[in-house]
């Protein structure tokens, strides 16, 4: 588990509220952003780790590693609305950009990829998982919708896979594991931090590397 996995809270904005998760009390809180009041508190779970922002903005996905679930959050009801197993203790996950497709990491070191139907975020669904070529870490759909990226727990390496097909289409090499990933805002590069070597890949979405910097150690 890498340093930037200790920290007990993650937050998420989703429309005007922001989801704060609090995997040690098996809370969320909603905030609202203009006045930063709390709106809800909801609880019905066991570790609620990471959230993804429907486009609809009123509705967010959160991975319940306690309970093996992706729950889904109407913040503006402030309620659980719904809920699916996946078979594992979920954590990072990532939304396509039509908010149709899910797809949620089974661990901070997973044997598999859960991929959730969310097309209906009141009604999720499993469809089917995905076993990388190694131990998963994080996952993120590129801007365009037809791309996800994996980064590994346990190794030097990044995955690049067809969303449509779940077909793995290349692999390019990374820093020391567990890698985190961000695309820039306008879309046009990919950000891979290792936190424990101190380094930044920035790469092209084909996954050529273009450069590489040096960060301090310990970010995630």
């Amino acid at each position: 588990q890498g340093r930037g996995e200790l920290a007990d809270v993650e937050r998420e904005r989703v429309g005007a509220t922001a989801v704060v998760a609090h995997s040690e009390l098996g809370h969320i809180t909603l905030i609202d952003q203009d006045d930063l009041t709390v709106r809800s508190v909801l609880g019905r779970l066991a570790e609620p780790r990471y959230t993804a922002a429907h486009p609809d903005g009123r509705h967010a996905s959160v991975t319940d590693s306690g309970l093996d679930e992706v729950v889904t959050i109407d913040v503006v009801r402030g309620r659980v609305v719904g809920r699916v197993a996946v078979g594992g203790p979920a954590r990072h996950l990532t939304l396509d950009p039509s908010g149709r497709r899910l797809w949620a990491a089974l661990g901070t070191k997973a044997e598999r990829i859960a991929i959730v139907d969310v097309a209906d975020p009141r009604n999720p669904r499993l469809r089917r998982t995905v076993t990388p070529p190694f131990l998963a870490h994080d996952v993120v759909y590129s801007p365009t919708g037809d791309r996800v990226w994996v980064t590994s727990g346990d190794r030097g390496v990044v995955a690049i896979y067809d969303a449509a097909t779940r077909r793995l289409v290349r692999r390019i090499a990374a820093d020391a594991p567990p890698q985190h990933l961000a695309f820039s805002e306008r879309g046009r590069v990919a950000y891979v931090a290792s936190g424990d070597d101190g380094t930044m890949r920035v790469h092209d979405l084909d996954g050529q590397l273009l450069r590489t910097a040096r960060i301090p150690v310990g970010s995630f």
